[in-house]
């Protein structure tokens, strides 16, 4: 079984901590990582791990906390298309990792941003590493856009959050994805989830059992009270929503959709998910536990690889 990979890192801001433990996952099992691509969050680790720094990188962010993430944001109290400058994170980032040219990294890295001006993905394979990194980061209104050229760059993942067919490839490698913007729904507490009655009911009566009168109506009465618990949620959420968290709810489906667009386009070999909604975007103080859960996600998309694998004739 071959075991070379080219990487897909995704977008997700905090979420993207989990790349680190889905790339030692990959390593302790003895896969070979040969060439990687992402964007956003996704963009700084593959950029690091290519330059052979991926322990310093893990390091570092296990000891950042509020207080530093904080200190990073370089308010933009002169622009109106931005709140953060975003020098201060690079100036941070290269601290830990030099800045050098992409195509002197020690495998193929290929960092993804999105053209606002043109409406297209570039793909940055050559230049200044932390340059392209920048231009992937761009969340638009909070971090301000990187003009290149004729270019104004913004987060790479407003196009393609998973770039699948943007990760160089050699015969016979693995198309690996670690997503970390997995379907899912938008926390409004404890919503619970519908129940289809009738089909319930029909599974029943498909096993060759008949359903009591008695218990068909007790079921139909819950379905019922579940569907007013949901509609009395979703319309407390409407009375309460403000117009940041609409607007950040409106990029969450993009992102989502985006995702699934690309799995379906190039569909990965091994594909490891993480749910849109397991860690808020700056939860960068939570890094041990979502690199942990990075490794245990990457873990299990490798047994279930495998084990298919090993099905075969």
């Amino acid at each position: 079984m071959g075991k070379n990979v080219a990487l897909v890192l995704g977008s997700g801001g905090a979420r993207g901590l989990a790349h680190i433990g889905a790339i030692e996952a990959l390593e302790a099992r003895g896969y070979t990582i040969t060439s990687i691509a992402g964007c956003s969050m996704g963009s700084i680790i593959a950029g690091m791990y290519a330059a052979g720094e991926l322990k310093k990188a893990k390091d570092w962010f296990l000891q950042v906390d509020k207080q530093l993430i904080l200190r990073m944001m370089d308010i933009n109290l002169f622009s109106g298309n931005s709140l953060v400058k975003g020098q201060k994170i690079i100036l941070e980032l290269q601290k830990v990792v030099p800045d050098r040219p992409i195509e002197q990294l020690n495998i193929p890295c290929t960092i993804v941003a999105s053209d606002m001006m043109n409406t297209e993905e570039v793909l940055f394979r050559t230049g200044s590493l932390f340059e392209a990194v920048r231009a992937s980061i761009s969340i638009p209104l909070f971090f301000q856009p990187v003009q290149i050229g004729h270019r104004l760059l913004i987060d790479g993942g407003i196009l393609n959050p998973l770039p699948l067919h943007s990760v160089e490839r050699t015969e016979g490698d693995i198309l690996v994805a670690m997503d970390i913007s997995g379907k899912d729904s938008m926390p409004t507490g404890e919503m619970p989830e519908p129940i289809d009655v009738d089909g319930k009911i029909a599974a029943i009566e498909a096993k060759g059992f008949d359903v009591p009168e008695g218990l068909e109506k007790q079921l139909h009465q819950l379905g019922k009270k579940v569907d007013e618990v949901r509609t009395k949620r979703a319309a407390d959420l409407g009375r309460t929503i403000n117009f940041v968290k609409m607007l950040d709810r409106m990029s969450d489906m993009q992102i989502q959709q985006n995702t699934l667009l690309a799995l379906r386009l190039t569909p990965p070999d091994i594909h490891a998910v993480m749910r849109q909604y397991a860690y808020n975007t700056f939860d960068f103080d939570k890094a041990e536990e979502i690199i942990e859960q990075g490794g245990v996600l990457m873990n299990q998309a490798l047994d279930e690889y495998e084990n298919k694998l090993s099905q075969e004739p």
